[in-house]
């Protein structure tokens, strides 16, 4: 601990986003960058505590402050090292996850806890510009076959530790380019997709192959995968959205969050959209439907689209500010978070339970019908009953976006042909190993779990690729024992 007593003198300091005139004009990252020395001074915030709640709290069991300590020590190397030691894309974390490490950190108990998530982007970024970042292709290989079945977190993060065994791994992506939810979910204005390119550049070098345009049950079925593989990893995410199937769904204007971000992350690549095809929000008035990241997203993308206004409405109450006693620290605090879009203008309501879409003359959405609604517990399960009020009004809406979650993998296609067995949410039924019902089928991230965090996808993946270790090591002892 390089000093002591810099939690008790040195106040957090965050560094902030762009103004808000200057990011809602184009698609660049809002995060500011501290300079050297006052990153240093944040590091050297950590307590290195006996006990590290910041560790506990992080699902890849990332060691904080051990390399918070070598960041305060001008230790760049040393600091990437010790982070790349559990999470294998720390330019992602560092960029998109909430950071529940620093909900765990000690310093948190006084809302002033270390900015962990900061400096680890910090470290990851000094570390490719100084050059510690450099491709390590295996020295030997297995002579074993894994696919894995999708390039979000959770698939990269299990080709990543697969290779690193060893194995040579085939990467199999539905879309044009590798990423997933990074690539063509999160807008570029949270994780710019160079930064994605970078590592994969990486992962190329270090003998990754990446078949993109390729869908799985469609260009090549399960059997063929079988056969030409020892192992497959699914890591297909969970993309079969919430629906609202209310009065006037099906009006023009009323759209899935994914259909307006991906659309715009394609758009940013170079892709051409015919104008018919183009869903914008611009001198549209917009509202998004789910109070959560993605609809987050949807009101940063409406407002660079150039919408006249963004309104976003949620079912649930309103979450307490600041401090809430039913999640007390360490745990995650389910408090009222404020993102960087909220900040460039947004209505938030709610308690508004959505009951039909009002179309115009020309079949498009004019308004939309909500009903205020109230919670209640049951006092003898202690479940949560929604009660309708009655109170009913209408919003103005041009533009509607569909933000309120994903409930489980496309179960048509691949699963199918796989005859997987699934859990009662309709996810890959796995095992502590993330071994699936077919022995050599494992799966990893939103496919096995529901819709999580990109940090947890990376922590399923690694995990996945540890039991298609075992499970592809534990047969060729036995193969081995059998010819003898």
């Amino acid at each position: 601990m390089g000093n002591p007593k810099a939690f008790l003198n040195i106040p957090r300091k965050e560094a902030g986003y762009r103004p808000v005139h200057d990011r809602v004009n184009d698609y660049g990252e809002v995060e500011q960058t501290l300079n050297t020395e006052d990153r240093r001074l944040q590091a050297s915030r950590c307590m290195e505590c006996g006990v590290p709640f910041c560790h506990w709290s992080c699902p890849l069991g990332n060691r904080q402050p051990e390399w918070q300590d070598r960041l305060y020590k001008n230790d760049i190397k040393g600091a990437y090292q010790l982070l790349t030691m559990t999470d294998d894309f720390p330019e992602f974390t560092g960029r998109v996850c909430p950071a529940l490490c620093e909900k765990g950190c000690v310093l948190n108990k006084e809302h002033e806890p270390v900015t962990i998530r900061e400096n680890e982007a910090a470290i990851v970024e000094r570390a490719f510009s100084e050059g510690y970042v450099s491709a390590h292709p295996p020295k030997h290989r297995t002579g074993y076959r894994v696919a894995v079945i999708g390039s979000g977190p959770a698939g990269l993060a299990c080709a990543n530790q697969l290779n690193r065994k060893g194995h040579t791994v085939t990467v199999f992506e539905k879309n044009e380019a590798p990423g997933g939810l990074l690539r063509f979910g999160i807008p570029d204005f949270k994780l710019n997709k160079s930064v994605i390119d970078r590592r994969l550049a990486l992962l190329v070098e270090e003998g990754i192959e990446f078949k993109c345009g390729v869908k799985v049950g469609e260009d090549i079925t399960a059997e063929e995968l079988l056969k030409k593989y020892d192992a497959v990893c699914l890591a297909i995410g969970a993309e079969v959205p919430r629906n609202l199937n209310v009065e006037g769904r099906d009006l023009k204007g009323v759209h899935f969050a994914l259909e307006l971000l991906q659309q715009q992350n394609r758009i940013n690549a170079g892709a051409e959209v015919q104008k018919e095809q183009r869903i914008s929000a611009k001198k549209k008035h917009v509202l998004v439907i789910g109070g959560g990241d993605t609809g987050s997203d949807c009101v940063g993308t409406s407002r660079r689209q150039g919408a006249l206004s963004v309104t976003q409405i949620e079912i649930m109450p309103k979450p307490p500010v600041g401090d809430n006693p039913a999640t007390p620290w360490p745990y995650w605090s389910v408090v009222l978070k404020t993102s960087s879009s909220h900040l460039e203008g947004c209505e938030r309501r709610w308690l508004l339970d959505t009951r039909r879409f009002v179309p115009d003359d020309s079949g498009r959405v004019k308004e939309v019908e909500v009903e205020e609604v109230e919670w209640s517990k049951d006092p003898t399960t202690g479940k949560m009953i929604l009660n309708h009020t009655g109170k009913i009004e209408r919003l103005k809406a041009d533009l509607v976006l569909l933000a309120m979650g994903f409930v489980n993998p496309v179960a048509e296609g691949l699963l199918a042909q796989l005859g997987i067995e699934k859990d009662s949410r309709g996810n890959v039924k796995i095992n502590e190993h993330n071994q699936s019902s077919v022995a050599n089928v494992f799966a990893a991230g939103d496919v096995a779990t529901g819709a999580s965090l990109v940090v947890r996808c990376i922590a399923s993946g690694r995990n996945a690729a540890k039991g298609i270790h075992e499970y592809l090591t534990a047969n060729s002892c036995k193969n081995d024992q059998t010819k003898q």
